[in-house]
């Protein structure tokens, strides 16, 4: 079982991406493909689906992503492949307030999921999805450690090529220090 791989992404197709790890290319099936740059290295986090007839792996920018498709792929009736394009379109904390207020219109929004489903959905996840800490904390942290790398005299355009391989799951301490190692290579 994986848990996440870094590496460099090498393709990015419309529904998976092409991880480039030690020379062997994995292909991973993720909710936004194109949320990648080709050539950039990622830390990806990974669910393995075995299968009698399939081997496939999904990959999250986020554990909060992984964690709530891990949630989401244990209602009866929804698969992975359903569950993708739920976080494809919605957000983290989109989709768990309207699981834990009952918006059953918000979740009939995504491909494939009718009321009967949706209802599904409530009854199996509501109340259970507070462990999941959204990533409202990393978008903080993210103008966070903007702010602070700004203060020590780094420009936007170094930032912007910086940023997106630093893992947002570090406390704002840790990806400052991952930051500074990033940017004296």
């Amino acid at each position: 079982m994986y848990d996440y791989m870094i590496g460099k992404i090498v393709s990015i197709n419309s529904t998976y991406i092409v991880l480039e790890c030690n020379n062997i290319g994995y292909v991973i099936n993720t909710p936004n493909p194109y949320s990648f740059k080709e050539n950039e290295e990622y830390k990806v986090y990974l669910y393995q689906l075995v299968r009698e007839d399939e081997l496939s792996l999904y990959g999250f920018k986020t554990i909060e992503e992984k964690e709530l498709f891990l949630k989401l792929i244990n209602v009866k009736g929804l698969g992975p492949k359903m569950t993708l394009p739920i976080l494809a379109t919605g957000s983290v904390a989109g989709v768990i307030d309207a699981i834990e207020r009952e918006n059953l219109l918000y979740l009939c929004k995504f491909p494939k999921i009718g009321d009967k489903l949706a209802k599904q959905i409530v009854l199996d996840l509501k109340g259970k999805l507070g462990v999941i800490s959204t990533s409202n904390t990393s978008d903080n942290n993210y103008e966070e450690l903007l702010e602070a790398l700004k203060g020590l005299g780094y420009k936007d355009k170094e930032l912007k090529t910086i940023i997106p391989k630093i893992d947002q799951a570090l406390s704002l301490e840790d990806q400052i220090k991952e930051a500074l190692k990033l940017m004296l290579k």
